[in-house]
Order: structure tokens, then sequence, then C-alpha cells
């Protein structure tokens, strides 16, 4: 079993679903730069293990999933490029989470601000409690979101109504990032983690290549220099020439559950 300073790594064997936790909770989950790396560890190191079929992101505590980053160790980045160097390491751990081709599911069971909100969007999917709050409060420290959270935003709820809540900083509650479709369900806090799993086990059901070739097409659809019906045309043909599909097929015409292997 792995082990980290700032996350909990936890892989239930026997559903394969894999539950990193954000472990700081004396401060609030808030990122910092070694909480930043490890989770990119983490990453990696599902993405290599077949025994992970896919993962859940969440918060130690009640009150936050990640409340920011941590405002102590930006106070002290001394130099405009030590501080894009920041972003860019921000993004690439982030891009990691978006681009994963097992299913990333964000728990988000209090405060998703600043990086924590940006890091519930890299997620394929977010389910809030009824407690969750969430913004990209920058601006009020003379910053701007910096791991992706301007494109990823505008992405999930339209410009206008990223530039609004980017500008104000205001924060808002769980039933309001529903409606706008940053969050995918709102369900009572107690309830939260065993929602998730049920969602995620329902995937896990799906076949696992076509599942991961779904992911990758509609990130198609967000990337300039990918064109993004021929990367669906691409994963259809590529589907067709799995094991997967004949399993799927067959199964269908059988009337009976099919056994996908991810091949």
């Amino acid at each position: 079993m792995a082990t980290f300073d700032n996350l909990l790594y936890d892989l239930d064997a026997a559903s394969g679903i894999l539950t990193i936790t954000l472990n700081r909770p004396s401060k609030l989950n808030a990122l910092n730069a070694a909480t930043i790396k490890e989770i990119g560890t983490a990453m990696q190191l599902a993405l290599d293990d077949t025994a992970v079929r896919g993962i859940i992101l969440t918060g130690s505590g009640e009150k936050a999933f990640v409340a920011g980053a941590d405002i102590a160790e930006l106070a002290a980045v001394e130099s405009e490029s030590l501080a894009r160097r920041a972003s860019e390491s921000g993004q690439e751990v982030f891009c990691a989470i978006e681009e994963s081709p097992k299913p990333v599911i964000a728990a988000v069971n209090g405060f998703a601000l600043g990086g924590g909100c940006e890091l519930a969007m890299a997620c394929h999917m977010r389910i809030a409690a009824d407690t969750a709050r969430f913004g990209q409060p920058e601006v009020n420290l003379g910053l701007i979101p910096g791991y992706g959270g301007t494109q990823r935003l505008t992405q999930l709820v339209g410009k206008g109504k990223a530039l609004e809540l980017m500008l104000t900083a205001d924060m808002i509650k769980a039933d309001e990032a529903l409606r706008l479709g940053l969050a995918n369900h709102v369900v009572p806090a107690a309830e939260l983690m065993d929602f998730t799993r049920a969602l995620l086990g329902r995937i896990l059901t799906k076949a696992p290549l076509a599942v991961g070739l779904v992911i990758d097409s509609v990130n198609a659809y967000y990337a300039d220099e990918r064109h993004g019906y021929q990367v669906e045309a691409n994963a259809f043909g590529q589907c067709f020439a799995s094991d997967d599909f004949k399993e799927g097929t067959q199964a269908f015409l059988e009337k009976r559950p099919a056994a996908f292997t991810g091949n």
C-alpha cells in the first residue's frame, strides 16, 4: 500500500475503486507544492496499477474538500518565473487527472475553493455534499486561477457565468453548482461517499476500453490541436477491434451480463 505525507491512498481490492483523500485537515486540505506533487505521484501509481479501475478524490474531515492553495507558500514566491513554473506544474498534474482513461470522480465534501475548485473540475465528474461550497476567489489576493480554472470553469458553466464567478470571487452553494452544471449531483453529506462509490461502480460494469475512449474523445472537443470528430471515429474503429466489443455484443444477444476484460 502506497503511503504519502499529505494523502491517504486506499484501494478496495474487491471493487477496484481507489480513494485518494487529501489529508491536511488542520489546513483545510489546502494545496501546497508537496501535496500537488503527491497527487501527481498517486495518479501515476493508479494508472500503472491494473488493480485500480476507478478513482475517487475527496478531502479529509467534514469542512473542506480543498479550501484553496497554501497562502503562506504563495506569499513566499519571489519571482514571476517561479510563479509561472508553479502554475505549469499544477496544470500538468491536473491535466493528468483530466486525461486519465480510468474514471475519476470528485466527492466534494465541503469547501472547494481556488485550487480546490480547480482540482474538482479536473475530475471527470463532481458529486457534491449539500454542505459543499465552490468558488474561485483568487482576485481577492491579486491573483487569477493558475491550475486550469479559467479554462475548465468556462467549459463547465459558460463564459458569462465563469467570468462573473472569477471576477466577483463569489462563493456558491452546492445547489447553485448543480444548476450551473459545475456539480453532477448533490446529496446529503452523510450519503456522499456511498453515492459516489455506487455511481463509479455502475461505470465500472462497462467496457474499460470504451470508457477510456469516451473520456479521450470528449476531451478532444476542447483541445485545439485535435480534431474531435476524427478522434471519435478512430476510437470507434478501435472498439470494433477489441475483445470487449465481441464480448459485449455476444452478451447482449445471449441476454446475459457482459464479462469485460479491457482488451
